[in-house]
């Protein structure tokens, strides 16, 4: 078993396809900040050997496609079949959601098994503010879609920020959107990420204070069990009667360091123990020119014993470049 120095197995890779992404999140790569700097991109056949040895040496189980976003990178539906025949219990994938409607069922018959989509507003016009782009009715056309694929269960991604001089989210509005299609919908604080970090306390909304703005229309809350899952979940009952899952994932104000089982590989390579630490080197060598398991072992062994028990209270890098 992979494991860091307080004894934290590894069980999740979240795998980095590309630094690319046509959205400019505020939070993710903000005004400024072009496309990070990087080595080549791991190969499909890296990528395939990476991870099976990761399953067959150290019983990892689950891996969740990141980026940037993945569905910018062009051999998707190669990455995905090579990944699906090595038995892991899970394959996902965090998306954007703007090709969902002419690909979910095609990312659905690659193998993949699920999808996280970001959504952080319904309205046209704060949704362009955050992403940089117009693309609301697209977001929510491949919200369907994947529904529609059996890319389930799928789980809706908001960050919660407060933005000088802008509305705040309806995030009344955007629970009875998951109500509708009786998916998950999890609220995430925003977290000090690089150059976002200056600008965090201005900005950040606590899960305390989430769950305050929920309030119009949420009757009553019901915890679920959380197991190794960042977020705590809860059953919520609308004021309407129905019922939806709410998941709060509050890195800043409850971390759930303790039971972290994630390891993060960049998409040229770089090792990232922890999202919100420094990378630990890179696993390239191990690579290239050919496949060393061994060396594979000693460099991922010696970037988990690095690993803080704790996150710092700001991370240094920008989530493209980290993988999310």
């Amino acid at each position: 078993m992979l494991a860091d120095a307080t004894g934290r197995i590894v069980r999740y890779l979240r795998l980095s396809l590309t630094p690319d992404c046509p959205m400019r999140c505020v939070y993710c790569r903000p005004v400024g900040h072009a496309r990070p700097a990087g080595g080549p991109l791991l190969t499909a056949d890296e990528i395939e050997l990476l991870v099976g040895h990761l399953v067959t040496r150290h019983g990892l189980r689950k891996v969740r496609l990141t980026g940037g976003d993945p569905t910018s990178r062009p051999e998707l539906l190669s990455v995905i079949r090579r990944l699906a025949g090595l038995g892991l219990a899970d394959l996902a994938m965090t998306t954007h959601g703007l090709t969902l409607a002419s690909q979910a069922q095609a990312y659905a018959r690659a193998g993949l098994r699920r999808v996280n989509v970001s959504l952080d507003s319904l309205d046209r016009a704060q949704f362009r503010q955050v992403t940089g782009m117009d693309g609301v009715a697209r977001v929510a056309a491949g919200i369907d879609a994947a529904i529609a694929a059996g890319l389930s269960p799928l789980k809706i991604n908001t960050v919660v920020m407060d933005q000088p001089h802008q509305p705040r989210q309806d995030l009344c509005r955007l629970l009875r959107f998951a109500a509708d299609r009786d998916v998950e919908i999890r609220f995430i604080e925003l977290m000090p990420m690089g150059p976002q970090a200056a600008r965090w306390s201005r900005c950040h909304v606590a899960a305390d204070e989430i769950r305050r703005r929920l309030a119009p229309a949420v009757v009553s809350w019901h915890a679920l069990a959380r197991g190794s899952e960042s977020a705590r979940r809860f059953r919520v009952v609308l004021d309407d009667g129905r019922s939806a899952t709410v998941g709060l994932i509050a890195a800043m104000s409850c971390p759930f360091c303790a039971m972290c089982d994630r390891l993060r590989i960049g998409s040229s390579g770089t090792i990232q123990p922890c999202l919100m630490g420094p990378p630990a080197g890179s696993l390239l060598a191990s690579l290239r020119p050919r496949f060393d398991g061994d060396l594979l072992d000693e460099l991922l062994s010696r970037a988990m014993a690095a690993k803080a028990p704790v996150h710092a209270s700001a991370g240094p890098g920008i989530m493209t470049q980290i993988g999310g």
